[in-house]
């Protein structure tokens, strides 16, 4: 594709159609402003970033892209996780697992165009931790962005915020095994920033034919990158234990949205952040890969959606039972220690945070029945939702949000 057709359409100012590709529609009744019983057939029909979605309860949206959790393929119909926050025309997307840019397009956060429009409304990218499975369609977004952002004229690039640099590698377990080789010693333990700028080389052939051939712009104009900047709050040590913080992190404040931060627990994987989005509608908590953390809680606090990842440890088991002993045991401890598993998610996560709704995601194993997360609503009050891919979810504003 020519890019000069391209900056053609855009100069034109394309507006979006009213057709929307809501493949699932979910909510959930709940008082004091939390999710609509369900999406409206008059909301449904309205464009995204249409002035009249501005006086409906539903401007702010939760979208479940994937669902599926850890970088093995299993089968079944579930994307690797990824997760979107819609506030009228804006949206915010936390991770990029295997598939989700194809989840995105074909969402209801982009409009039903002829063109490529698939980035024309994504205000930022937010990154929660370096592990493959968060990252993977990364690197496609990156080097494809620039044609996919037809649409709209942007006036500013899209913010990506992520991870900086560890600073030391993580501790070898158990710690009797031999150091393994490292892999890109002069560099071990990237951020985003750097991340981003080793794509920029590997993709050098494409990229420079597009800038040279078709009059293109590199990614590095799209997209603002930077790490989330830890200096005064973490120097992070081998365990990858994080320290209990006593506010949250600010991340982006864009209009009437508020992106905040904190740091959760995925040892030894370190930092790994959980973010929250602070619409006048409502809150949506995204924990990104944690166990169970006092950080993520006090972020959590009221929120009308905490979407949490879960493991079952039957699948543990069944996982890492028949290894040798010295493969086995150090999966099985990392798998238990370094995530939440059902039992735990909605009794010690989301009780203690108030969280009127939990929704489970990064589900480990992607294939396991319904019923089997079903039980993560013992000892937990509030409504539990186990996520699909596609689901979408509304924040409808309490009786004193509501616009006037």
């Amino acid at each position: 594709m020519c890019l000069e057709l391209g900056k053609l359409f855009a100069e034109r100012a394309i507006s979006e159609s009213s057709r929307r590709r809501f493949l699932r529609t979910l909510g959930s009744a709940a008082v004091g402003g939390a999710a609509a019983a369900s999406l409206t057939p008059s909301a449904a029909a309205l464009p995204l970033g249409s002035s009249d979605r501005q006086e409906t309860p539903t401007r702010t949206r939760l979208i479940l892209l994937g669902t599926a959790g850890g970088p093995a393929l299993l089968g079944g119909s579930r994307f690797g996780v990824s997760t979107a926050v819609v506030y009228d025309n804006r949206v915010y997307v936390v991770d990029l697992g295997v598939g989700s840019l194809q989840r995105l397009r074909h969402s209801s956060a982009v409009a039903s165009d002829p063109l490529p429009s698939a980035l024309t409304n994504v205000h930022g990218i937010f990154f929660t931790h370096m592990h493959s499975d968060h990252l993977a369609d990364w690197p496609a977004m990156y080097a494809t962005g620039p044609l996919n952002s037809i649409g709209q004229p942007r006036s500013s690039p899209i913010t990506v915020r992520g991870p900086g640099p560890r600073g030391s590698l993580p501790r070898v377990f158990p710690s009797t095994r031999p150091e393994p080789a490292t892999v890109n010693p002069s560099d071990p333990t990237p951020g985003i920033t750097s991340m981003s700028a080793y794509l920029e080389q590997a993709w050098s052939a494409d990229l420079n034919d597009r800038v040279r051939d078709n009059n293109g712009i590199l990614p590095s104009t799209l997209f603002d990158i930077q790490d989330i900047d830890l200096a005064d709050i973490w120097n992070i040590e081998p365990d990858g234990i994080p320290p209990r913080l006593t506010t949250p992190i600010p991340i982006l404040t864009d209009g009437d949205v508020t992106v905040t931060a904190t740091l959760v627990d995925h040892r030894p994987a370190a930092p790994a952040f959980a973010y929250r989005f602070d619409t006048p509608d409502g809150s949506i908590v995204v924990s990104g890969d944690t166990n169970v953390s006092a950080n993520l809680i006090d972020l959590a606090r009221g929120a009308d959606y905490l979407v949490h990842e879960v493991i079952d440890p039957d699948f543990v088991e069944q996982l890492t039972s028949p290894l040798p002993p010295d493969i086995g045991e150090p999966l099985r401890q990392h798998l238990l220690e370094a995530h939440t598993t059902i039992e735990q998610v909605g009794r010690d996560v989301a009780q203690p945070a108030g969280a009127k709704n939990l929704v489970l995601t990064h589900l480990v194993p992607a294939t396991n029945p319904t019923s089997k997360w079903e039980a993560a609503r013992n000892g937990y009050s509030g409504n539990l939702i186990v996520g699909e891919d596609t689901m979408e979810l509304m924040v409808t504003p309490a009786p004193d949000r509501r616009p006037r």
